[in-house]
């Protein structure tokens, strides 16, 4: 019992925090938002992202020390599970010497996609004071559900269940989606709960708000309707990363859909719902390995101009969707 007080006296007191494993979207907000409230607590110190799939131990000592811009940083350090033997030793010692003096220590918040990966790094960094923040998966329908009825209490409002499971149904494989089609209900409608008929009259009116019309017009080559779709859908509140996840989605299933076609994999392998592999193929007229591989990178520019202070992430998603109407060609 003792033990597990001192534990909790230690969390959320930590300059150093492992934002670790659950939904992707879940982790990397959870991590932006702890990004948030420290720069908002220490509004003179200076924001520096880091990724430790390709930063080394100097980099990151560099980050966390004094500057001529400011005596501390807010440093977001994405990718952990990366981290080679002297990095990780970096951020060992580091959490040590930030427990001795958080309130003048420089914040540093890690994102860990999950896993037995990098177990040694996080362990010691756990031993040595760092708050791991555990994410939730979202894999089970009933987390899922959990997850909307959490998105609307942010917004102080209710939903039926059935709408609930409406939503779920229709975007719970997508939570980026599901997240900005909560707030986006209860931005556009007063009831209170929000009811099916809500629900389905929001999602046949404005189908322009889902990534995966974006992403079938841009296939489509309709770069046009793409783009307008896509603007309607940032207006209405959708998150970018939102639609750039749904058009890489999209992407990856062309791509599996050749190797089948090729005979590099099975359909089995490919583990895709067979009627979307078959709606893949159909789509495939055109494309090129090349073309398929200058998108796809398109779409890694665009997701790091998202996650990036100062870039801009409505054009990359132009760009991106430009390049996948021309089939990569552009």
């Amino acid at each position: 019992m003792a033990a597990a007080s001192k534990a909790s006296n230690k969390a959320g007191t930590s300059p150093v925090v492992i934002v670790y494993g659950g939904d992707e979207f879940l982790n990397r907000q959870g991590a932006r938002e702890r990004c948030r409230a420290a720069c908002d607590a220490r509004p003179d110190a200076e924001l520096i992202g880091l990724d430790a799939s390709s930063c080394d131990a100097y980099a990151f000592d560099e980050a966390v020390s004094p500057s001529l811009l400011s005596d501390v940083a807010v440093v977001s350090l994405t990718n952990l599970q990366n981290a080679d033997d002297r990095l990780g030793d970096a951020l060992i010692a580091y959490t040590k010497q930030a427990a001795k003096d958080p309130a003048h220590s420089s914040v540093v918040i890690c994102r860990h996609e999950g896993g037995p990966k990098g177990k040694r790094v996080v362990d010691g960094m756990v031993r040595a004071g760092a708050e791991r923040v555990q994410m939730p998966d979202l894999k089970k329908a009933e987390a899922k559900i959990n997850f909307v009825y959490q998105r609307f209490d942010r917004e102080h409002r209710r939903i039926d269940p059935a709408a609930a499971q409406q939503l779920v149904s229709v975007l719970g494989e997508r939570t980026g989606e599901l997240a900005a089609m909560c707030s986006q209900l209860c931005f556009d409608f007063d009831d209170d709960p929000i009811t099916i008929d809500r629900v389905n009259q929001y999602l046949t009116a404005n189908p322009q708000v889902t990534g995966f019309m974006v992403a079938d017009r841009a296939v489509a080559g309709d770069a046009a309707g793409a783009i307008v779709a896509m603007r309607s859908a940032i207006e209405q509140g959708t998150d970018p990363i939102a639609l750039i996840g749904a058009l890489a989605m999209k992407m990856r299933t062309m791509a599996k859909a050749s190797a089948v076609k090729m005979g590099r994999i099975t359909k089995a392998e490919a583990k895709t719902n067979p009627w979307v592999l078959s709606n893949a193929e159909r789509q495939l007229p055109g494309w090129t390995s090349q073309g398929m591989s200058h998108c796809i990178r398109m779409l890694a520019w665009a997701d790091e101009q998202s996650k990036t202070n100062g870039g801009d992430a409505v054009y990359a998603l132009e760009r991106s969707i430009e390049s996948i109407a021309a089939k990569g060609r552009r």
